[in-house]
């Protein structure tokens, strides 16, 4: 019989939670809002969520092997809570995730960020799989990503590892504006500045999917304000790409959908900007499992972790 897991997802507006067996297939899945006024904790909300998904499946906690976490924000691994940046999830920052799981469910339970674990999850079953050495970017309101080298997930001394969203990418407002983070990668990739550079040549979109429809439709203004943006995506992955050496790297969030206006230009702009020998064989895809990937990834996780403690 395949082994289940709980697999969860917190973001900033909702937690999906399903079961996800040992092959990375999910089901039961369900969505849960966030409280963003913030007078429910998160935690409350989640275990809420579980206890629900059990009932409605007749199922006990003991009947799952553990909890895997993915989550927005800057994640202590090793002690299983978030650090001080939360992201964008209502009163999220120094919540201890894994302990209170533990303690209702009595069984083990892990949390990582998720874009390593959207990572992890394609090359266990999507678009990387059984690739060693992949670069994911995760493009939304901010940019997320992992990193795994020679096959295993790059965490850093502190878990923290594959904040790639914010490596500066601006010398000069790193070093003399007022605000480190405006030269962050994440300040000139992510959809949000997209919109930014949309509005500053004096159009009035607001998002990102206005700005993708009016290019769509051949807008010039539109085309211009992807163009500069995939030059700054590209100028991220391509830095990264020499860095890591990856043979794959991975474009997700919901834009990655774009393959015309986003992916193909990224591809083309970063397979023309590194080295030739790097050049040679490496692939620049979209990610493939869609709004699964936190959940399969953050079981994927638990697994390894799983197994790394068994073979001490």
């Amino acid at each position: 019989m395949d082994k289940k897991y709980l697999g969860i997802d917190v973001g900033g507006t909702f937690i999906k939670i399903g079961i996800v067996d040992d092959a990375g297939n999910v089901s039961m899945r369900r969505e849960v809002p966030v409280d963003r006024s913030g007078n429910e904790p998160v935690m409350e909300t989640m275990m809420k969520g579980i206890d629900v998904l059990l009932d409605e499946t007749g199922l006990k906690a003991s009947d799952f092997e553990g909890i895997g976490v993915s989550s927005a924000g800057c994640i202590d691994t090793a002690k299983g809570c978030i650090a001080e940046n939360g992201g964008n999830v209502p009163n999220w920052s120094f919540t201890s995730v894994t302990a209170p799981l533990r303690e209702r469910y009595g069984i083990g339970a892990t949390v990582a960020n998720d874009g390593n674990c959207v990572a992890l999850a394609e090359d266990w079953i999507g678009a990387a799989k059984g690739i060693s050495d992949v670069v994911c970017v995760v493009l939304g309101t901010g940019v997320g990503g992992g990193i795994i080298s020679g096959g295993k997930l790059i965490e850093g001394a502190h878990g923290f590892g594959g904040e790639i969203g914010h490596f500066p990418t601006h010398a000069e407002l790193l070093m003399n504006g007022e605000d480190k983070w405006s030269s962050h990668y994440e300040t000139f990739a992510s959809t949000g500045a997209l919109v930014r550079m949309a509005q500053a040549a004096g159009h009035s979109w607001t998002n990102g999917r206005q700005v993708f429809e009016a290019a769509a439709a051949g807008d010039k203004g539109a085309l211009d304000a992807l163009d500069m943006w995939t030059d700054e995506i590209a100028a991220g992955i391509t830095g990264l790409v020499h860095i890591f050496d990856p043979l794959v790297v991975l474009i997700g969030g919901g834009v990655s959908a774009q393959e015309e206006l986003l992916v193909k230009p990224v591809r083309e702009k970063v397979l023309k900007t590194v080295t030739p020998d790097m050049a040679a064989d490496l692939r620049v895809e979209a990610v493939t499992l869609g709004n699964n990937a936190g959940m399969v990834g953050a079981v994927k996780y638990f697994i390894d972790r799983n197994s790394e403690r068994k073979a001490v």
